[in-house]
């Protein structure tokens, strides 16, 4: 028995068989039954020992023969077959552990399309990278599905968010036109903005709401944030393309999870650190010890509007409505 280059058992006598050595091994044997048989037929005399001598000659050849082509096919598939075979498992091995840590490098490891509901897988996996992280940096929009998160995940982590600064213009507008997208020619440019703005003051009361499950946050804002949506853990990254073509007609959009060490992972933990770095970019801290005057105070540096209690209780009872929508379709809980 003898391996084939698909690693299946095989049999060197049908292999025999099955080439040139093989037949000629065939026309001996019949030669020499045939010879045995007719001399079987004839009476005593020289023709019948001489056919006799050539059906037991060609009997003990094709033995012979057949004796020799069986070890000599074993030896040569011994010595020229499965070094091959076993040299090309190798190189196939090899050549799998490069093209996987080029899929480790290049591609993502989840892929999930654009939906017009929160996908619940997605957000379990991300849900399960954000309990193993320490560190949990977000670039968006306006903040609310992070602390929305936050509500939901254990205490103990950092969280570093650069948002849109709503006293600029143009950190809005993309955003604006994006949903302008989606609704078509029943959206509203100005009503969109406007709601746009609230997402913001919600997001921001939504992270003091949150406070008690990170030691610290670091809130950014920025003038021109880009579209797309970042998360970065500490063994991944998730990118929210809302700059994708694709998914301009649904609210939620063709999302994609890098896993640490990838080329994305590094390029966009270095972009988030170098636009936190940035010398104009306004920076501000919330700790679980901050009290909701000093969160009042800090909400106007931000938005540049003056909040009242009874204004935060509004933008906290809006937060809880989204959250509980968000975490009941998301499959996260409450």
């Amino acid at each position: 028995m003898s391996a084939d280059a698909n690693g299946i058992r095989s049999n060197p006598i049908r292999e025999i068989f099955w080439t040139r050595t093989g037949l000629l091994l065939a026309v001996l044997l019949v030669v020499s039954i045939g010879s045995l048989w007719l001399s079987g037929t004839m009476d005593a005399g020289t023709w019948k020992n001489l056919v006799t001598a050539l059906g037991t000659g060609t009997m003990i050849s094709a033995i012979v023969g057949f004796g020799q082509t069986l070890i000599t096919a074993s030896a040569s598939h011994r010595a020229l077959v499965a070094p091959l075979v076993e040299e090309s498992r190798r190189a196939l091995k090899d050549l799998s552990a490069e093209y996987r840590a080029l899929n480790t490098e290049f591609f993502p490891t989840h892929v999930f399309d654009a939906t017009t509901n929160p996908d619940p897988e997605l957000n379990r996996q991300l849900m399960a990278d954000l309990a193993a992280s320490r560190c949990y940096f977000f670039r968006g929009f306006s903040g609310r599905y992070a602390a929305a998160r936050l509500l939901v995940a254990r205490s103990g982590r950092e969280l570093r968010a650069v948002l849109a600064d709503p006293r600029e213009a143009s950190a809005i507008s993309g955003r604006a036109r994006h949903m302008l997208r989606i609704e078509g020619v029943a959206g509203d440019y100005d009503k969109i903005r406007a709601r746009l703005l609230e997402e913001i003051s919600i997001g921001l009361a939504g992270l003091f709401l949150a406070r008690s499950r990170c030691d610290s946050m670091e809130i950014a804002v920025v003038a021109d944030p880009p579209l797309d949506r970042t998360e970065i853990f500490d063994d991944s990254v998730w990118l929210t393309l809302y700059s994708a073509v694709a998914g301009t007609a649904t609210l939620y959009p063709r999302t994609l999870r890098f896993s640490e060490g990838s080329f994305i992972y590094d390029m966009q933990r270095a972009e988030f650190q170098r636009l936190r770095a940035t010398r104009s970019v306004q920076k501000y801290t919330i700790t679980p010890d901050t009290s909701r005057q000093e969160f009042l105070a800090l909400f106007e540096k931000i938005t540049g509007s003056p909040l009242s209690e009874e204004g935060f209780a509004d933008l906290e009872r809006m937060f809880h409505d989204f959250r509980d929508e968000f975490t009941a379709v998301a499959g996260l809980g409450s």
